[in-house]
């Protein structure tokens, strides 16, 4: 199996036709048709279902598409890794990013970065702890941020030198807003809003055994989406502090819970990793600016 055909088999599925993704392709369109009777041969899978007008994937093609996908981007990041080795001003990096306002810590590392190596490229991924590990873990990131305690069997890391503030958004005009901080008590009956991972990790050491006495209402990864229903007294939002705008403007309050409930946040890669030259150095100043700052 080829990365080549590969191409050609993402091409295919992401146009949904034939004749469109030879011209993409560059191809002519019985050279195309073969290249994918062949995978599918070599399969023993058929992968597309033809119709008059169009092509879908059956479900060993998604199979595919998801595999291809990653082979594909791995295979892209090998061959600018090498290119990079000659280039002694930049190079690429790939992050996976949780949600926190330290993210402007690394921001201002990249930044920093940049000044001494201008044609640095940088992408970013965002996503909860399981989404950008499974990224880490296939090789397609260098760093990630979790926002808990990596597994030290798999990972290495760098805490970052300051700490995430639990607490709770809500519209300013409902009752619970008039309180400087919330306790578990305040939060029973409530609708909550609240990501799953922290709802299976983070909220259960600060409401210990009343946990069960709390209601999520909804899951969400971003904060962002999730205040927009708290904007509309659908539910209040476990967050955060200074992830979401709380201006008097806003609409929105944030009140910190109490007791105090925070989270580490860390920058992770995996073990025995091997870098490419960029990422090496990259880690090497991130590592000195946030000692740094922790001493």
């Amino acid at each position: 199996m080829e990365i080549r055909t590969l191409r050609y088999f993402l091409a295919v599925a992401q146009e949904e036709n034939m004749t469109r993704a030879a011209e993409v392709l560059h191809v002519t369109q019985p050279a195309l048709s073969k290249q994918l009777k062949n995978l599918e041969e070599e399969l023993g899978k058929k992968l597309f279902t033809r119709h008059s007008f169009s092509i879908k994937l059956t479900d060993e093609g998604m199979l595919l598409r998801n595999r291809a996908e990653d082979l594909v981007n791995m295979a892209d990041r090998i061959e600018k890794e090498f290119v990079a080795l000659d280039d002694i001003t930049g190079g690429e990096l790939y992050f996976g990013l949780a949600e926190s306002y330290q993210i402007s810590l690394l921001a201002r590392e990249i930044n920093r970065f940049k000044q001494d190596y201008p044609g640095l490229k940088y992408y970013i991924a965002s996503g909860d702890t399981e989404q950008v590990a499974e990224k880490l873990d296939k090789g397609l990131l260098d760093f990630v941020v979790l926002a808990e305690l990596p597994d030290a069997t798999k990972y290495e890391s760098i805490i970052f030198p300051q700490v995430d503030t639990w607490g709770v958004i809500m519209p300013s005009d409902v009752p619970l807003a008039k309180k400087k901080t919330i306790r578990v008590d305040d939060l029973i009956g409530l609708p909550l809003f609240c990501s799953g991972q922290a709802w299976e990790h983070d909220i259960p050491r600060w409401a210990k055994d009343k946990m069960d006495r709390l209601s999520l209402e909804g899951s969400f990864k971003l904060s962002y989406n999730a205040s927009l229903f708290a904007k509309e007294h659908l539910g209040y939002l476990l967050t955060f502090d200074k992830l979401i705008d709380t201006s008097e403007e806003s609409g929105l309050v944030f009140r910190p819970l109490t007791p105090k409930l925070q989270t580490n946040l860390y920058l992770v890669w995996k073990r025995y990793q091997t870098f490419s030259p960029i990422a090496e150095r990259f880690l090497k100043q991130v590592r000195k600016s946030f000692l740094s700052k922790q001493t």
